[in-house]
């Protein structure tokens, strides 16, 4: 794809195989029917992987427009609508190296899987029902797969590797979104990314990334579980932040799992909130000058809001890792909570290991989404593939690059502001879950407090929270109120 920068860098071409077929898109569409309501939608499906290519340039030449990729994409558009004023809302995961699954059949799309929940997960081999609180009601939907995720793959004779990173998933994605946008006559559509996790990271860029390399300008950016400052995250030796950050969430887990007694989930949340942006971060900055006194009384109140021993946090110092925290908070009971979603529990062999092995949130889940997607595509969608349909592509993950943040932590905080200030009619939906031990809700408060924009503002920015985890639609009351909030959001930013 071309560089966000250039449209002349000079490139050397990858030789073409004179006897391999010129590489093409396999679209296939259906047509389908989805009851919301009273409303009965009449939708056109279209779903297969599109070639994407870069224009070369050599010795200052022209030659030629090179097949880079062929990326996967599943897109639904209202039929008989008008384009004009018709949303329509690009969509996708994070890992780095997710498909667009969860997003796709856990809350956006017309049909979504019974994957269960908490306490009650659905037993193989799952199924799918109508989803009537689907966005479609109110937005067009493209779900993209970004490279070796789903079925996207580099053309033969080329490399993964280019978009495995930071700006070359930018680029990738944002070249999806722009000749997706112009086959389909929808350039004066208002348009809206919806991203998950890392997929907020991707948003954030993709927003200032499209402004300037296309003059894109979006409607919206609905962030669900976001990071967009890994700084708040990352608990390295010498930054404390995420310790405190990271506090309210794990309240939030020992409240679900009733170590806050018959407490209100309010209330447990005010108190930690309140100590965690006050006096638990300047006890950790103190270091050796905190007195016995005010050490003592701040190990009470960690091992009081986290249900954590107040000998544990004391031998760790006051700073509880999240990966220690799911390992320890039911070790009693030898049990293990999730990351994703600390509502969920697990068994584990060895109940003296300082890590769990699983994320039990991650494991409850995966099994149901990734049957559904196999099975819908096919079966419903008429899309066949030999390749495996990558959920969550490991390989992809390690291979992520964060080159363009060397000697610096990843953030996007710099471009999202940026976006807004030059496009002032930018809204910007962020929805947290209460019980997200990867995106914790506390930090998304941090980071977007944080935004280099006007007071103006800051009223483009509304937030939502829910009594679930990092995927909060798998908590049905969750579900499906935020099925509401978007729609909300989707009709008075379009």
């Amino acid at each position: 794809m071309p560089s966000s920068d250039t449209h002349d860098e000079t490139v050397t071409p990858t030789k073409p195989d004179a006897t391999a077929p010129e590489p093409a898109d396999d679209l296939v569409t259906t047509q389908h029917v989805l009851a919301a309501g009273r409303r009965k939608l009449k939708y056109t499906a279209t779903t297969g992987r599109i070639v994407l290519r870069q224009e070369v340039t050599t010795d200052g030449k022209f030659t030629g427009h090179v097949p880079k990729a062929s990326v996967f994409l599943t897109a639904y558009t209202l039929d008989d609508a008008e384009p004009a004023t018709r949303p329509v809302t690009f969509a996708f995961n994070g890992g780095p190296g997710s498909s667009s699954t969860w997003l796709h059949l856990g809350v956006l799309g017309p049909r979504r899987v019974v994957s269960g929940d908490a306490g009650a997960l659905a037993a193989p081999p799952y199924a799918l029902a109508d989803n009537p609180e689907s966005l479609l009601a109110h937005s067009d939907l493209v779900f993209i797969d970004p490279m070796s995720t789903g079925y996207t793959r580099p053309v033969d004779g080329e490399g993964a590797q280019d978009h495995l990173g930071f700006t070359g998933d930018l680029e990738c994605v944002g070249e999806v979104i722009r000749l997706w946008t112009t086959r389909n006559g929808r350039w004066l559509s208002p348009k809206f990314l919806a991203g998950e996790s890392y997929g907020t990271t991707r948003a954030g860029g993709l927003a200032l990334h499209l402004q300037q390399r296309h003059g894109m300008y979006l409607n919206g950016l609905m962030l669900i579980s976001s990071v967009l400052d890994f700084g708040t995250l990352n608990f390295k030796e010498g930054n404390d932040l995420p310790y405190a950050l990271f506090l309210p969430t794990y309240a939030a887990i020992a409240h679900y799992h009733g170590l806050h007694g018959k407490r209100p989930l309010k209330d447990v949340l005010a108190e930690a909130e309140e100590f965690a942006a006050k006096d638990y971060p300047w006890a950790l900055a103190q270091g050796s000058r905190l007195s016995s006194a005010e050490r003592a009384s701040a190990v009470e109140r960690v091992a009081r809001l986290t249900g954590l021993s107040a000998d544990y946090i004391d031998r760790v110092d006051l700073r509880i890792e999240h990966m220690r925290f799911f390992a320890e908070l039911l070790r009693p009971s030898r049990r293990t909570v999730g990351r994703l979603d600390g509502r969920f529990t697990g068994w584990e062999s060895d109940y003296g290991r300082e890590l769990s092995v699983d994320d039990p949130s991650a494991t409850a889940i995966t099994g149901a989404y990734t049957a559904a997607i196999n099975h819908y595509l096919r079966a419903e969608l008429g899309y066949t593939n030999d390749l495996a349909y990558e959920v969550l592509s490991v390989d992809a993950h390690k291979a992520w690059s964060y080159k363009d943040f060397e000697n610096s932590h990843v953030t996007v905080t710099d471009r999202l502001s940026k976006a807004m200030r030059g496009n002032p009619h930018l809204k910007v939906h962020v929805a947290s879950g209460y019980t997200d031990g990867a995106t914790p809700y506390f930090a998304t408060e941090h980071t977007i407090a944080h935004l280099s924009i006007p007071d103006e503002l800051r009223g483009n920015i509304e937030v939502k929270y829910y009594p679930a985890g990092h995927m909060m639609y798998v908590h049905e009351p969750s579900r499906v109120q935020q099925s509401k909030d978007l729609a909300a959001f989707v009709k008075s930013a379009s």
